[in-house]
């Protein structure tokens, strides 16, 4: 379980994913669309205007080579190859165009193949993974980086220039987002990072930028679960710090970042402002139709308003919806999120996440029947509501979702991205 699934069940726990009512999820009704919205704060560049996708780039297997030396998000025991009672596996990859792979020890797929993983480290995985986002659109990737001070450094060092190959081969842009769950060190540590390590990158072509600015995220601040407890003032400073090195600063928020309630600690709207774009956090908030047109209504029409209001650019987040909890409906959930979102003129969307197979919510290729994986896993296929999708189904429709926003596409509540081409 990864640590932002952890905020999201205790959001769950205590007030019901979201806040939604069940009175709202009793049936989805056509969002008013706002027509007046407020133009962007910045002109199109490589984050405002752009499809962005979250990277975690955070696989590893044993006998890869990396330095941790460990299945590496595959298993919660790392010492160990995944299995059924020991793993953190809620999707299965389409393993077909890795060209290496990694016995785990499930049993065999249902075509009865062996059950095995692809590694991050491996410079192929990264650049199979750019070269779908370039098929399908996808401009721009921010690679997560999270406490780099410590035995996963190495490897996340690494893993930033493969990243960074990868984009310049397959002409994509990519930008450091720094995670501090966990990070009690961070406040000098993360300008210590930047200015060591990280800034280097901005030297690339591929390095994503915005107002002719270098970008960085930082997600977390402002998170009222004890992983994140940091003060106000510590995480200005460092919004700040990164402003005057020249940056444009994104920040990862809580959902409820501007009344500063439930996911959001109050005292931090100093914070949130002094950010140049707000991308509030939404996996494990919404799993189907009805809530993502409450959101529109009660968060993301007053946040874009709010960010107008402030010359701050929105960029909500996107989901295509746990695949494991069957909340994705064969892409509807998702096509309802672009269809709101660019209803009412937001400035780009953040895909939550490309590979994200700890949570269920990858939209990189992913097993489309029970024949791509493991037997009696319980591990559910793209076609666990009985529809048949590809397993490029789901960057099909980002890819839709993107041209929709670019103007490529005309405003439709009706998915034209079909399952299966």
């Amino acid at each position: 379980m990864s640590r932002r699934t952890v905020i999201a069940s205790a959001l769950a726990a205590t007030a019901g994913i979201g806040g939604i009512t069940a009175a709202a999820q009793a049936g989805a009704t056509e969002p008013r669309r706002r027509t007046d919205a407020a133009p962007a704060a910045s002109p199109v560049g490589d984050v405002v205007g752009k499809i962005t996708v979250g990277y975690q780039g955070w696989f590893a297997c044993k006998g890869d080579g990396a330095p941790i030396n460990s299945w590496w998000h595959w298993s919660q025991n790392g010492g160990q190859p995944p299995s059924p009672s020991n793993t953190t596996i809620a999707s299965w990859p389409d393993m077909k165009e890795y060209t290496r792979s990694y016995p785990t020890a499930y049993g065999n797929l249902g075509n009865g193949q062996q059950a095995a993983l692809f590694s991050s480290w491996d410079q192929q995985t990264v650049d199979t993974h750019f070269r779908w986002m370039r098929e399908n659109n996808c401009d721009t990737a921010a690679l997560q980086r999270f406490n780099p001070v410590g035995g996963e450094g190495p490897t996340r060092d690494a893993m930033a220039a493969k990243v960074r190959q990868s984009a310049e081969t397959y002409g994509r842009k990519f930008y450091i987002m720094y995670d501090v769950s966990g990070w009690t060190s961070m406040q000098q540590q993360i300008k210590d990072d930047w200015t060591s390590k990280m800034k280097a990158y901005t030297s690339s072509g591929a390095y994503a930028k915005q107002n002719g600015k270098p970008v960085v995220c930082i997600w977390g601040f402002g998170f009222s679960d004890p992983g994140r407890d940091f003060q106000a003032a510590a995480c200005l400073d460092v919004v700040n710090w990164f402003k005057s090195q020249g940056c444009y600063v994104i920040g990862g928020v809580p959902t409820h970042w501007r009344a500063g309630t439930d996911d959001s600690r109050p005292g931090f709207s100093d914070v949130y402002h002094a950010f140049n774009m707000i991308s509030p956090w939404m996996v494990g908030r919404i799993s189907n139709v009805s809530q993502a047109d409450q959101f529109l209504r009660d968060l993301n029409t007053p946040d874009l308003a709010d960010c107008a209001a402030h010359g701050i650019d929105y960029q909500p987040c996107v989901i295509p919806g746990d695949l494991q909890s069957r909340a994705r409906a064969h892409g509807d959930l998702m096509w309802r999120q672009f269809y709101n979102l660019v209803g009412i003129k937001v400035q780009g969307f953040y895909i939550s996440m490309f590979d994200e197979f700890n949570e269920g919510n990858q939209i990189a290729k992913t097993a489309e029947t029970g024949a791509d994986v493991p037997a009696g896993s319980g591990i559910f296929a793209l076609d666990e509501d009985g529809t048949s999708c590809s397993s490029d189904y789901y960057l099909r429709l980002t890819s839709d979702g993107g041209r929709m926003l670019k103007g490529q596409l005309a405003l439709t509540a009706t998915r034209p991205t079909k399952p299966r081409v």
